[in-house]
């Protein structure tokens, strides 16, 4: 293959070169920005249970009628929500037995209402560091842990609204507290959004009632599983809710389903609209270059030797392209990434009661787009974009074959 040749061709015929260099381009660029937007809504929806480390949230909703758990005659005090009722000791054996679940932490969530107003409480469970509300140790912004028996955390606003810093004293459910520490809520993590956290022993206390949990976080074995193990648990345990990102993505609807099911669609037909563009354009100047090619074969080179030199050129043009179009769509999902969606919480894990005032924008929690280019989208937009100078390869090199210098030189 002659390099010197091949380059000063390319050169030469620039606007031809760039044509075919801005085809692939757009195709790949289209392709990577796609498929990024994609990823992205799938990463929203997944990042309540990413910053919890859980596949699965189980819970067991309120019963209504003649078997009610709960009857309380008012709703002042201590109570447990109607989605949130207490999961016995078999539950969660039952749970913890299912083929594909790998890990289980536990927690109790508890209301209170009173006359200041109503409140969220969750115990959360120290003895599992990477399941379940205690990763909401990473969200700490003064303060530490609760280490003692009588120690809580404030979430930061819930504290600034009611003038409570460091080492202040609240009282909850007709018991003080001391507040020992003060965390932000990560982005997307409302399922984890109480007003006040607390070891699960002293919500048990509150609750008067030893061992009680209410919540269930299950991390599987393999993410692929989770359909079974969610047949299973609705099989095993009778009246349990179960959520997972799925539950998310159902309520995001529209924007989120096409996405899902028509980005790889969408995004091949612009690659694929792209190597059409490409094998047309070069397949055009190979007729424009019939006489260049005549007099090459005529000169001595090979059929294989012009092959090459054609391959050479398609192969640099369309690396060229797949380059270009990798730093369009890259520039393209970095500025999607500054969007905002609204990521809706399934109503029974929104803590907030319907009721409350601010049920409505807890249960539609604005997140930003989480758009990121990972490395093997870069290496198949290469891929395809080299596969697309292959396919023109091809055809040009079948083009080649029939062409003899004869038939050439005498048009000459």
């Amino acid at each position: 293959m002659n390099y010197r040749y091949m380059f000063k061709e390319l050169r030469y015929h620039r606007h031809r070169t760039l044509v075919n260099v801005l085809g692939i381009a757009v195709g790949i660029a289209l392709f990577v920005s796609i498929n990024a937007v994609s990823t992205a809504y799938q990463d929203a929806v997944s990042l309540p249970f990413k910053n919890l480390g859980a596949d699965l949230v189980v819970q067991r909703p309120e019963k209504h009628g003649a078997d009610a758990v709960q009857r309380p005659e008012s709703m002042r005090g201590i109570r447990l929500p109607f989605s949130n009722q207490i999961l016995p000791p078999a539950d969660l054996k039952k749970l913890a037995a299912i083929d594909g679940v790998a890990s289980m932490a536990t927690s109790l969530l508890l209301w209170e209402f009173d006359r200041g107003g109503f409140r969220t409480i969750l115990g959360v469970d120290l003895s599992q560091p990477s399941l379940g509300p205690v990763k909401v140790k990473s969200w700490l912004k003064k303060g530490r842990f609760p280490e003692h028996p009588g120690e809580a955390i404030l979430e930061k606003h819930y504290a600034k609204f009611h003038r409570t810093n460091l080492g202040g004293r609240i009282t909850i459910g007709g018991k003080p507290f001391t507040v020992v520490g003060l965390l932000e809520i990560r982005e997307g993590s409302q399922i984890a959004a109480a007003n006040i956290y607390l070891p699960l022993n002293d919500a048990q206390t509150l609750l008067k009632e030893p061992n009680a949990v209410n919540v269930a976080y299950l991390r599987l074995k393999n993410p692929a599983l989770m359909t079974p193990v969610k047949t299973r648990i609705g099989q095993e345990l009778q009246g349990v809710s179960v959520t997972s990102s799925d539950s998310f993505l159902e309520l995001m609807g529209g924007v989120s389903k096409i996405s899902d099911q028509f980005s790889l669609l969408v995004s091949l037909i612009a690659l694929g609209g792209a190597i059409f563009l490409i094998i047309k354009t070069m397949l055009a100047n190979l007729v424009a270059r019939s006489n260049e090619i005549g007099i090459l074969k005529a000169v001595g080179w090979t059929e294989r030797d012009v092959q090459q030199q054609l391959m050479g050129e398609a192969l640099l043009q369309c690396l060229a392209g797949g380059l270009l179009g990798l730093i369009i769509g890259y520039s393209i999902s970095y500025a999607l990434g500054f969007l905002s969606i609204q990521v809706s919480t399934p109503w029974e894990i929104n803590l907030l009661p319907a009721f409350a005032k601010e049920a409505q924008s807890a249960a539609a929690k604005t997140v930003r787009l989480p758009v990121h280019l990972a490395a093997g989208l870069t290496f198949a937009a290469l891929g395809l974009s080299l596969a697309a100078g292959a396919v023109a390869s091809f055809f040009m090199g079948r083009r080649t074959a029939r062409m003899k210098p004869a038939d050439i030189l005498r048009r000459l």
